[in-house]
């Protein structure tokens, strides 16, 4: 696993994966738009629920700037469902169970928990420009406030 951050200026790397209905997504889908790809530990929780909640409330104002949001958890195509429907999420989710995206985006790492450590999703948000370079990069996300930090950072 590689320790290099990823950071504003770097061209991101492809992806390719499976989103809640079993259809590819990759990166390349994307060319010419903007995307926030953010990357969140698990479906249902409280802290990945009110960022995805952030997302979902902020979506058409992100949408009028040409952006579109993928979340990528190690979660299932049958969680990722659920979850959407759940809360009523009209952005795409991708199954990254074997972690293989969040380690390409450095995303996936040592975490501490109750003293044990473990590896896992390092919450973390992208936003990649119409051709393909990281413009922001948010590793301290702000679960319930999320889109309100991506507006700032992107006007400045």
């Amino acid at each position: 696993m590689a320790t290099t951050i990823l950071k504003p200026g770097d061209l991101a790397p492809e992806f390719i994966g499976k989103d809640q209905d079993g259809k590819t997504i990759k990166l390349s889908d994307f060319k010419g738009k903007k995307l926030i790809l953010y990357f969140y530990p698990k479906d249902n929780t409280s802290g990945c629920t009110a960022e995805a909640c952030s997302l979902r409330d902020g979506y058409d104002d992100l949408q009028s700037l040409g952006m579109e949001v993928v979340g990528v958890s190690p979660d299932s195509e049958k969680s990722h469902q659920n979850f959407i429907h759940k809360y009523n999420l009209p952005f795409r989710l991708i199954a990254d169970v074997d972690h293989a995206i969040a380690e390409k985006y450095r995303a996936w790492g040592e975490k501490k928990m109750y003293g044990k450590a473990y590896f896992g999703i390092l919450r973390t948000t992208y936003v990649i420009n119409e051709n393909g370079t990281i413009t922001n990069v948010f590793n301290k996300v702000d679960t319930k406030e999320h889109v309100k930090q991506i507006l700032s950072e992107i006007n400045k």
